[in-house]
């Protein structure tokens, strides 16, 4: 643990430099003056941004930075959260505020229940989505303990997600800018979580959010939004997994889901997801064929026609549930950049359980590993990891 600043913000403040109200955006159970808020620093201007709001209500504030992946020396860039540059940013911030900031070394149990993880599953022949798992280890899970350790009274975050009290208790909903929802990512979350994270980022878009960097005088208000896989050098992911994996290259079959004909030969099937069409190179076919499935066991990429990607249900594990399951209409997000569509649930919902979620009408590009995220309206009500996949091909072939 190292220390950059050990000067505590605990004066009130009659009224918000921001010209918000910025207690009310943390949520407070008393006068601010009597009050710790944790604030997560990645280094970028969001978080950056909630430290400074935090300073700003009067309470006394504490930043923890976790270097989770050493970004900057894998592939001498900039732009992603929780490493070295990063690090000197959210250390830079603090000293500007005046507020304690922490760094612990979590690389160790990144690579482990995260990267290591990332690569399994590509190689597994699914499509993984590390931020979620990410956000569901280091950066609540731990975060959390930790502000608990300190005896903070709430732990605050960069995210884009709203946290709307209710008669119940707190429950999670979208961001009001839709360009920077996060809910997708923050399904698991779960309600003692909930009752203790506070997220003020929620109810602004992005461009106030720059204009209140720039007002606090933070170094970083201009800097590049990070990428959402922070380990992956240039976005090249096939290059960690094979790295990690070294089967993961070795070269196999594209067959064709229907016919059953061997097409070409692959350079591995961590290159490709489930709904690709690019980088095939299987010319000469009479129509646009996509990944259709990938066998990992046999080392076969099976491709298709788009129909063959019609899904008419999935079957969702390890399910969390945030609050009561509504009685009203339900939607689904099964990609991060997907809309949701409408659904109905079958069986067990939360506590780990497994449910089938059917969807109203077909819908294309599921690929296991993904997230399934369940949603009431605006609200987040779960969500859970998709296992496995029922086409429509498969009802009619069935019938």
């Amino acid at each position: 643990m190292r220390a950059s600043s050990m000067t505590m913000t605990t004066a009130s403040k009659a009224s918000s430099t921001f010209g918000l109200d910025t207690a009310a955006l943390f949520d407070l159970p008393r006068p601010a003056a009597e009050c710790r808020i944790v604030v997560a620093m990645s280094g970028g201007v969001d978080s950056s941004v909630v430290a400074a709001l935090a300073a700003d209500t009067g309470a006394e504030v504490i930043g923890i930075t976790l270097q989770l992946y050493d970004y900057g020396a894998a592939t001498g860039r900039k732009g992603a959260c929780c490493a070295g540059d990063d690090i000197a940013d959210a250390r830079a911030v603090s000293d500007r505020l005046g507020i304690a900031h922490y760094v612990f070394d979590h690389e160790s149990a990144f690579r482990e229940d995260v990267v290591e993880q990332f690569a399994d599953e590509y190689l597994s022949g699914r499509t993984p989505v590390p931020c979620i798992r990410c956000n569901m280890g280091p950066k609540f899970t731990d975060l959390f303990r930790m502000a608990r350790e300190l005896g903070a009274d709430c732990l605050a975050t960069g995210h884009y997600v709203r946290r709307v009290e209710s008669e119940g208790g707190p429950h999670l909903y979208r961001a009001n800018d839709p360009t920077r929802d996060q809910s997708y990512f923050l399904y698991a979350t779960t309600q003692e979580q909930l009752d203790y994270i506070r997220f003020p980022l929620g109810g602004l878009p992005k461009t106030q959010v720059r204009e209140l960097a720039e007002a606090a005088g933070l170094r970083n208000a201009s800097k590049p939004d990070s990428q959402d896989i922070c380990f992956v050098p240039d976005g090249n992911y096939a290059k960690i997994v094979k790295k990690m994996r070294p089967e993961g290259g070795i070269a196999g079959d594209i067959v064709h889901a229907t016919t059953g004909n061997v097409l070409g030969e692959h350079k591995g099937i961590v290159h490709y997801t489930v709904g690709q069409r690019k980088g095939l190179e299987i010319g000469g076919q009479p129509e646009p064929l996509y990944v259709i499935g990938l066998d990992a066991a046999s080392r076969q990429v099976r491709v298709g026609p788009k129909r063959l990607l019609a899904v008419e249900s999935a079957e969702v594990i390890e399910t969390n549930r945030i609050g009561p399951l509504p009685g009203g209409p339900l939607t689904a997000k099964v990609r991060s950049l997907a809309k949701p569509v409408p659904i109905t649930l079958e069986g067990s919902f939360g506590d780990n359980a497994t449910m089938r979620i059917r969807f109203d009408t077909p819908e294309f590009g599921v690929a296991p590993g993904q997230a399934a995220v369940i949603y009431s309206g605006e609200r987040v009500v779960g969500g859970g990891w998709i296992d496995s996949t029922h086409s429509v091909a498969q009802s009619e072939a069935a019938a």
